[in-house]
């Protein structure tokens, strides 16, 4: 209901109670990947629909009996169990014959149910209309593949921090607790199954962060090849703008000698970035600010190099937040495609001549990526876009790779540019 009413999923589980948080989020997860299929299938059960209440808890329920092979309860256990769900709640007791009555049809004409609604594309790829046509039109080639990572699950990653140890080393740590987990990238390991990171060896004294394989491409990306001008010995002044949580903030201080200015708007979230540095032994120049408006924070020395992770759609990253695709509007591409566009132009004079910036987003949408950084490339004479992995489209485990590196097999979507500053 939270995610209907257009709030981010993450807020509405932290008003949850911890000890059924994790249960919860689960079910949201699977009910919100399923969505699409759910509500063509409500429509067929209930041509009016429910109070919100109960239309929300016959949706999770029919949800979770229509994934493939996947059901994660027999028919009898959920038709019971979502009947006395209902009858709980004051909100949706007086429904709960209702519900019965939709679910035990279902269970009886569930073939017939389950063909009339491959008629809609919503209903087989579980996205909206327009996100579904957004995507077959940015790719052509791929937009099934794309959308059918869209409804895996993430396998969880973490990258190894090779000032405390290193992936090999971490992977023989794993092996004599008995998890399983392999290498991805150069620092990354993906574990067979996801687990409590508290619980994972040296989570306390820094050994790893949670991050996607694709977002660890973003530090090595800007580092290498960058050496301060004039052959100084300084470390090098590289600028992390919208840098919260501070994976990447992390990152670029375990890779190289740097000092870094990790910027973020929201003052809440730069103590996350904070903590996490903490824990890891990093020290950074933690700023709240609004990267747009650098006359409120910047003091007037060029950077070496600029780390941009704009803001986007998150269109990337939507197995890892289920919510997104139903939460996201057709215009907010254009929105914040124009966020994006001011603040590489607003960050870009800040950069020393012979400097970098890397330029991404967490978006599979052209129009946050590509044509972003076309247009910027073609309205700046002294920006030269160098080889750079461009769009990263979604992979699940067994994929094909779309990255020039053998090791990397598992990820989200990105897109990622390299720029360089020349004389204009």
């Amino acid at each position: 209901m939270a995610v209907r009413g257009g709030q981010s999923m993450t807020p509405a589980l932290e008003d949850v109670s911890s000890q059924l948080r994790p249960g919860v989020q689960a079910l949201s997860f699977h009910a919100l990947r399923w969505l699409g299929r759910a509500e063509a299938l409500r429509q067929q059960l209930a041509k009016r629909p429910p109070p919100p209440e109960a239309d929300a808890l016959l949706c999770v329920a029919l949800a979770l009996f229509c994934s493939e092979g996947d059901a994660p309860y027999t028919g009898h256990t959920l038709v019971d169990q979502a009947v006395e769900a209902a009858k709980r709640s004051d909100a949706t007791h007086r429904q709960a014959s209702f519900i019965n009555g939709c679910l035990r049809r279902f269970l009886r004409e569930q073939e017939a149910l389950m063909a009339f609604t491959e008629k809609s594309p919503q209903a087989v790829w579980n996205h909206p209309q327009w996100w579904i046509d957004r995507v077959r039109k940015d790719h052509p080639a791929q937009w099934q593949a794309i959308l059918h990572a869209n409804n895996s699950r993430a396998p969880l990653i973490l990258r190894i921090n090779e000032q405390k140890t290193t992936p090999a080393q971490y992977l023989s740590a794993l092996a004599a607790m008995n998890i399983g987990a392999i290498r991805v990238g150069r620092q990354g390991v993906v574990l067979n199954e996801a687990r409590p990171v508290t619980a994972l060896p040296g989570f306390a004294e820094g050994h790893f962060s949670v991050q996607d394989a694709a977002a660890q491409l973003a530090a090595p990306l800007l580092l290498d090849g960058l050496q301060t001008t004039g052959g100084s010995q300084a470390p090098l002044r590289i600028l992390d703008a919208c840098a919260a949580p501070g994976g990447k903030t992390a990152h670029l201080l375990e890779t190289a000698d740097c000092a870094v200015t990790a910027l973020d708007i929201d003052a809440r979230r730069c103590e996350r970035i904070a903590q996490n540095l903490s824990r890891l032994g990093l020290q950074a120049n933690i700023v709240v600010g609004d990267a747009g408006r650098p006359d409120t924070w910047w003091d007037g020395l060029p950077y070496d190099g600029i780390l941009l992770d704009a803001p986007c759609t998150a269109s990337g990253i939507v197995r890892r937040h289920p919510d997104v695709r139903w939460l996201r509007r057709p215009t907010d591409i254009a929105q914040l495609a124009g966020i994006q566009a001011h603040l590489l132009a607003t960050l870009w004079p800040l950069l020393k001549p012979g400097g970098r910036l890397v330029y991404c987003t967490c978006s599979v949408f052209r129009a946050e990526g590509e044509q972003q950084v076309q247009t910027f490339v073609a309205h700046h004479t002294d920006a030269v876009l160098l080889p750079s992995p461009g769009h990263l489209l979604p992979q699940s485990a067994g994929g094909a790779t779309v990255i020039p590196d053998n090791l990397m097999r598992e990820h989200d979507g990105f897109y990622y540019a390299l720029l360089e500053k020349h004389s204009a």
